[in-house]
């Protein structure tokens, strides 16, 4: 019996780049759900929405395939930070969390046609930033156009040097796609990720 296909439902290079760390062949497939809080939507239940409908809609189109969706979304005080989509909004995103605490919240949902049904998780990462000034966060922002960032930071890269600490089970979900979760996951859709047979 041929191994099932392994579909990532997203085109996100850096899931992609992620979920690569497996050494798994995986296909990817965009989901293109819309993506919009619901009204009085905690941010957790928000990203777990979003993944499990992300999976959904990618297991309708290949169902006989093991699919991932994954979400993330990342709040200070209760106000929910987008990706910023223009340098000023990135700018503005990273001027509020000068000094302060960021929490991300990344949800991964697993969905097979003969798996368990209640495959996915939320991994916090809270990531706490420097202090520092607006010419520092527009030169940031001009290297690196961290434009399709929640949170207009990215610690994969030069966005590292504005972060005084990050605390989370799990260092891959800050970046999108929490592999240790992952792991357990999938070896529960009969999919482990090193397999010795």
């Amino acid at each position: 019996m041929a191994p099932a296909r392994l579909i990532l439902a997203s085109t996100s290079r850096y899931r992609k780049e992620l979920l690569s760390r497996f050494r798994i062949p995986f296909e990817t497939d965009a989901p293109h759900v819309d993506e919009s809080p619901l009204a009085s939507e905690a941010p957790a239940a928000t990203a777990q929405r979003l993944a499990h409908a992300k999976a959904l809609v990618v297991a309708a189109r290949h169902p006989d395939a093991i699919v991932i969706g994954s979400d993330q979304v990342a709040e200070l005080d209760g106000i929910r930070l987008d990706k910023p989509g223009t340098e000023e909004r990135a700018i503005e995103q990273l001027m509020s969390a000068s000094g302060r605490t960021v929490e991300f919240l990344t949800a991964v949902h697993v969905l097979s046609k003969d798996g368990p049904t209640d495959t996915s998780t939320v991994v916090p990462t809270y990531v706490t930033f420097r202090r520092f000034d607006r010419a520092v966060a527009e030169r940031y922002v001009a290297i690196e156009q961290p434009l399709d960032c929640a949170g207009s930071a990215k610690a994969e890269g030069l966005g590292i040097a504005l972060i005084a600490a990050i605390e989370g089970p799990d260092p891959t979900a800050l970046i999108g796609l929490p592999l240790i979760a992952l792991t357990d996951l999938l070896a529960r859709h009969g999919m482990p990720v090193l397999d010795t047979k």
